[in-house]
């Protein structure tokens, strides 16, 4: 029975050290093109892309479909994009700032994501403290 919940946890772990990994692996790699004349817009796109094959090309190997998926409606279509807008928007200026200061600096600055998560959490009331 602990075995189990261990493998579980085991591979929530190994995917977080694995995010966590890439980001540090992404800043160190867009310093090294950006000293050498890199646009920002340039590894942003290649960066887009070579996720995207990572994440969809062995994707109908793992999952498998076992129920029907809701209509997808506009207004999730709206949601996506707007959440990726967001994503590009975050990686250009967090890339900008990266040009002007170290990578270190953006992975220090990575590890308050989620402080500031929680304090959003507090300000739009997803939690509540009851004394």
């Amino acid at each position: 029975m602990s075995g189990r919940f261990c493998r579980k946890d085991g591979g929530i772990m190994t995917a977080m050290v694995a995010v966590v990994i890439a980001d540090v692996g992404m800043t160190t790699l867009f310093k090294a093109g950006s000293s050498k004349g890199m646009s920002s817009y340039v590894f942003l796109v290649y960066s887009y892309g070579i996720g995207a094959l990572l994440l969809f090309l062995p994707s109908p190997f793992i999952t498998h479909r076992s129920r029907s998926l809701p209509p997808l409606k506009f207004s999730v279509l709206c949601k996506m994009g707007l959440f990726g807008l967001l994503g590009c928007v975050y990686l250009m200026l967090g890339y900008t700032g990266i040009k002007y200061s170290s990578p270190t600096l953006a992975s220090a600055m990575s590890n308050l994501t989620p402080a500031f998560t929680f304090l959003f959490a507090l300000l739009f009331g997803y939690f509540l403290f009851k004394p």
